[in-house]
């Protein structure tokens, strides 16, 4: 299916971004307190805004974001650095061998085992050592000046949580078992609200086999 490239796209990247940076910035400032039904809801909230970093950068490496190849490829740089130090090169190669070779032996994204194990090797398969290592170095080098408690809750745990809910929803349901379409996959049958609450549309995951060009904001058109 034809590509289509809207500049709209750089509007909605920014929008996810500065919407992480801002919930970022103000939640490492806010005082913790378990007993706060409001810390559930924030982590939640920060969760979703990781899953959208990350489904910016899916965007990029598909060219949505913007029709300028330069704009495009610096937001996929800065979203995965952002998300956890990603190498978006990396993710850019292995994603189209994904596309190019879904279902298959060579699809790096798919895996014939249970959840866990599926996912374990999901996460080793995009995680390097030296991204690790810098992570930790930032996480200690960042609690000199922020609480670790609001580290903890807001960054390290959203991230991680927000690889579960993207293998869960973006790859896992659409990809496991057998399938009756060329691109291995199925779709969520529940609504676009749910849909975009549980991964940005991407539970439509035919659709984005069906038409990658297509963002994730107008994914819900192609249902």
């Amino acid at each position: 299916m034809h590509k289509t490239v809207s500049n709209k796209g750089i509007i909605v990247s920014l929008l996810v971004i500065s919407g992480w940076i801002v919930s970022t910035v103000l939640l490492m400032q806010w005082h913790v307190k378990f007993s706060n039904p409001l810390l559930y809801l924030f982590i939640l909230l920060q969760v979703h805004l990781y899953t959208g970093l990350f489904i910016t950068a899916h965007d990029a490496m598909h060219g949505t974001v913007s029709s300028k190849k330069a704009v495009n490829n610096s937001i996929g740089y800065l979203t995965t650095f952002l998300y956890a130090a990603f190498w978006y090169p990396q993710l850019y190669t292995k994603h189209h061998k994904h596309h190019s070779h879904v279902h298959t032996d060579e699809d790096p994204d798919y895996h014939h085992g249970s959840f866990w194990a599926w996912y374990i090797r999901f996460i080793r398969n995009y995680l390097s050592i030296w991204q690790v290592v810098f992570m930790a170095a930032l996480f200690n080098i960042l609690k000199i000046w922020i609480p670790q408690a609001n580290l903890i809750l807001f960054w390290v745990v959203p991230s991680l949580l927000s690889t579960l809910q993207l293998f869960y929803f973006g790859t896992y349901q659409p990809h496991k078992g057998e399938h009756d379409n060329p691109y291995h996959s199925r779709s969520q049958k529940k609504n676009h609200v749910f849909a975009f609450l549980a991964c940005y549309f991407f539970g439509y995951h035919t659709e984005h086999h069906a038409s990658p060009g297509t963002p994730w904001w107008m994914l819900w058109k192609t249902r």
